[in-house]
């Protein structure tokens, strides 16, 4: 490395290490990987034959939000760094070290040496470049998670033959653990600059262990080993080529039909295993891996600028007059968590405040009562000639989402609140969102890092319906300008009491992933952020 680089980065060394160490998560979940035959050596070779829920819709991480469609594109793309999921840590993967300046405005990343993409190409500093300004260029419609993580962005600079220079108008310290994200992760010159429906079509071009060999658009995709893949993330446990020559990913939207495929052996490995799924996969020798996922729980984001929600007594009357234990208990079964926060609980950061959304409907109704909300001829209160009505916007992303909604419009309907129902699909749920046209939208999402809260519970593409709020911005602002772990930690953990305070999210429950797998089937894992990475699975022959 260039020696004036070296020295200008001794001091921010060390911040970079006191960020880090933000990182850690809160607790470590769910099941790492394996199964219930995975004794032995690992044997190279095998196709892995997957069922997703849900189709994925486009094969560019830079646009990809749900978990099915990540689940695939992120065998494809690396990033500069990854994030341990069981401490937190950040670690080098196609970066061997990084600094960050003083003021979290300034980030270096020392790529490693004799990267390539698929095609070929090396990977160099200027191909980094053009990867954040074609984030930036898609925009929050179309990279609606990178487009927050660049937030600010000024430019990014190749300082010398291996070192990049990203560089922000303001201070950014989520950034570090940012581009150890699918969204951020690195593709070919060749791709970045196709246009963003090319970029959807299965030919992105990455340094990851796998590459697209098919793509059928909402119907299935193939990937198949890359040889000569030697810079693998130092998380991973195989420091080589990938073990499996394939694997084939197949769209099964219906449960029982993915539980019966992983039993009869028509495929290996699936998506979304329900609690009525697990005794037939495991009298099959299989197992089902569970992992909770950090970031914001799944919850109700009330739009605060127009209906009866606009109204703060309505909003926190909510917090306390949902029953999310019986959510768990009816729903989703034992592996799952109520949400006790506006973060999940392995996210950094996290802060119990169970206390405040403790069920308790009475205390609900006094809200309304002293709000001035009376029940009306058919139990819905009224107000001024307004109704207690409001729709919820929801998709399919998750199995329990329907019958979990329907649970709790049952639940708010003695407090004399109606919760009309909307699902729509994932297309339409975004745009809806986008658009801000919804009471409530209905979703999660998940990252390990507490500033999950700026970047899209309470900011973001949702600025517009969560209203003006001094006290809020303000934390989000400091937050963004510390790199002192203890320091940012207590900014995340009051941001989650106001967030609460001005009913900006009504938390309900905590997604855990659930994935079948097969016997015989061994080293799927999941990442930090609870996706899965299949670099180090393997198939017994």
């Amino acid at each position: 490395m260039n020696r004036s680089i070296v020295q200008a980065a001794k001091r921010p060394i060390a911040i970079a290490g006191a960020l880090a160490a933000t990182l850690t998560l809160a607790a470590c979940g769910g099941d790492s990987g394996g199964s219930a035959d995975d004794a032995g050596p690992p044997q190279s070779g095998g196709t892995l034959r997957y069922g997703l829920s849900l189709p994925a819709t486009c094969s560019d991480p830079a646009q990809s939000t749900a978990n099915q469609t990540i689940y695939v594109v992120r065998q494809v793309v690396d990033s500069l760094l990854d994030q341990d999921p069981e401490t937190g840590a950040l670690k080098p993967w196609l970066a061997d070290s990084w600094f960050v300046s003083a003021d979290a405005k300034s980030f270096s990343f020392h790529l490693k040496e004799n990267v390539t993409f698929s095609d070929g190409t090396p990977l160099t500093p200027d191909v980094v470049r053009q990867n954040f300004d074609s984030v930036v260029a898609l925009g929050s419609v179309k990279s609606p998670y990178g487009a927050t993580y660049l937030a600010g962005y000024a430019g990014a600079t190749a300082v010398d033959a291996r070192t990049v220079r990203v560089d922000f108008k303001s201070p950014n310290a989520q950034f570090l653990q940012a581009v150890s994200t699918p969204q951020l992760g690195i593709q070919s010159a060749a791709t970045v600059t196709k246009s963003a429906d090319d970029r959807c079509l299965g030919t992105n071009i990455g340094t990851g262990p796998f590459t697209y060999a098919e793509w059928k658009q909402n119907t299935s995709a193939t990937l198949a080993k890359r040889t000569g893949y030697t810079w693998g993330s130092s998380v991973f446990a195989n420091k080589g080529d990938a073990y499996l020559d394939k694997i084939v990913f197949t769209v099964v939207p219906e449960s029982g039909v993915r539980t019966g495929s992983l039993s009869s052996g028509q495929l290996d490995a699936i998506s979304d295993a329900l609690p009525q799924d697990v005794p037939q996969i495991e009298g099959g020798g299989g197992k089902v891996q569970f992992t909770a996922n950090p970031g914001i729980p799944f919850g109700l984001q009330p739009n605060v600028t127009r209906g009866p929600l606009r109204d703060s007594a309505v909003r926190a009357a909510l917090l306390t007059a949902i029953n999310r234990q019986e959510l768990v208990d009816t729903v989703l079964g034992p592996q799952f968590k109520t949400a006790t926060s506006v973060l999940a609980s392995r996210t950094p950061g996290y802060v119990d405040l169970s206390s405040r959304l403790k069920f308790d409907q009475s205390a609900s109704k006094k809200i309304l009562d002293d709000a001035g909300w009376v029940p009306g001829s058919d139990g819905i209160r009224v107000k001024d000639g307004q109704r207690l009505s409001a729709n919820v916007v929801f998709s399919a992303v998750f199995a329990g989402n329907q019958a979990i909604l329907e649970l709790i419009q049952q639940q708010l309907r003695p407090l004399g609140f109606e919760l009309k129902l909307e699902p729509v699909s994932q297309a339409e749920n975004t745009a809806r969102q986008n658009s801000k046209d919804f009471d409530f939208i209905y979703y999660n999402t998940s990252r390990a890092d507490g500033d999950i809260l700026r970047t899209f519970a309470v900011d973001g593409r949702n600025l517009n319906a969560r209203g003006p709020s001094e006290k809020l911005d303000t934390l989000l602002t400091q937050e963004l300008a510390t790199t002192d772990a203890a320091a940012r930690t207590r900014i995340i953990n009051d941001t989650q009491g106001v967030v609460l305070d001005e009913g900006l999210w009504i938390p309900t429950i905590e997604l855990s992933q659930a994935i079948g797998v097969a016997k015989g089937v061994a080293g799927v894992s999941f990442d930090a952020s609870a996706r899965l990475q299949f670099h180090d699975t393997w198939v017994r022959r």
